[in-house]
């Protein structure tokens, strides 16, 4: 009896594990991305501003936002990242890579060594980017600066620091899917809510997550702790922003003002370095799918950051 017991229990763990294995894989990546293609470098600039690619990767304390060495430090509840080299550097950087390794670790989170990223790139924004912005961003990258020097690893204690565990993570919480337009909007609330909801990846900070790291759904836009692990990220939903107008979201993103006067703070300093690169078309598209998502209540925030006046 004891015998059989034992022989079901191995067949049960080796039947997970093949489970665990087979879910956890890195799915085969792209080989290539397409017909021949004419990239579209000013587009590329466009998709660069709206990406916050240099939010993160330009090298920390120095005034060039087109240095991308990398070496922000990321904290999180599960580690510190740190933000990898993605200047065009051959040796430190990404200047080996093919397009279809872009497209896969930006898209997919897939390194070319075929492992997974760990979801503090936020790919699982950038998986409903377009094909052609994403090559068109590779494109314009090839023409700034390479930078040399790598980057240190990231600081992720046990078990989060293992990689395969991350395929897991993206069967709960990636679906793979393109933007699809609402052809009952307008043109400017479509290509608002595609900036919003691809590449500028705004529900990153501005949602409440899980325990597992996963962006609640129920909550998306409705603001909670800070990802960073200080402060609290604002409510974008009507409910926190049902006083502005759209010309003043559109304002404080060019130029970071409030329309009580204040100023933006934190990280939202380096985003509206980004978005205030953007055409004022862009802003006010992106103002206008604001205005128009519901008021959503978020989780509540602490009483010192209530007593404070949080700005997005």
């Amino acid at each position: 009896m004891l015998r059989r017991f034992v022989i079901a229990v191995i067949a049960v763990g080796a039947a997970g594990f093949g489970v665990f294995w087979w879910l956890s894989a890195p799915p085969a990546g792209l080989g290539v991305t397409g017909p021949a293609y004419t990239p579209n470098l000013a587009n590329g600039l466009t998709t660069f501003n709206a990406g916050g690619c240099s939010s993160c990767h330009a090298v920390p304390n120095q005034p060039d936002r087109l240095r991308l060495g990398g070496g922000l430090a990321i904290p999180s509840p599960f580690g510190t990242f740190y933000a990898p080299n993605i200047s065009p550097d051959a040796a430190d950087g990404i200047g080996r890579w093919t397009e279809a390794d872009f497209v896969n670790a930006v898209t997919r989170g897939i390194s070319p060594a075929g492992y997974h990223y760990f979801p503090a790139f936020p790919y699982t924004s950038y998986q409903h980017a377009k094909l052609e912005d994403v090559r068109d961003l590779f494109a314009h990258l090839k023409t700034l600066p390479p930078v040399s020097g790598k980057v240190r690893g990231h600081d992720v204690p046990f078990p989060f620091n293992i990689r395969r565990d991350i395929g897991i993570w993206k069967w709960l919480f990636m679906d793979g899917k393109p933007f699809m337009p609402d052809a009952a909007r307008s043109l400017a609330w479509n290509r608002g809510a595609y900036l919003v909801n691809s590449l500028g990846h705004c529900a990153e900070c501005h949602s409440p997550r899980n325990f597992l790291g996963g962006i609640i759904a129920a909550q998306r836009f409705a603001g909670g702790p800070d990802p960073e692990g200080e402060g609290w990220v604002p409510n974008i939903t009507q409910k926190g922003l049902g006083d502005w107008s759209e010309k003043d979201i559109a304002y404080f993103l060019e130029t970071g003002q409030t329309p009580d006067n204040d100023s933006a703070g934190g990280s939202m300093v380096r985003v509206i370095r980004n978005t205030s690169q953007l055409s004022p078309q862009d802003r006010a598209a992106i103002a206008e799918y604001l205005k128009s998502l519901p008021p959503v209540d978020g989780p509540p925030p602490p009483k010192k950051a209530a007593k404070r006046d949080d700005k997005p």
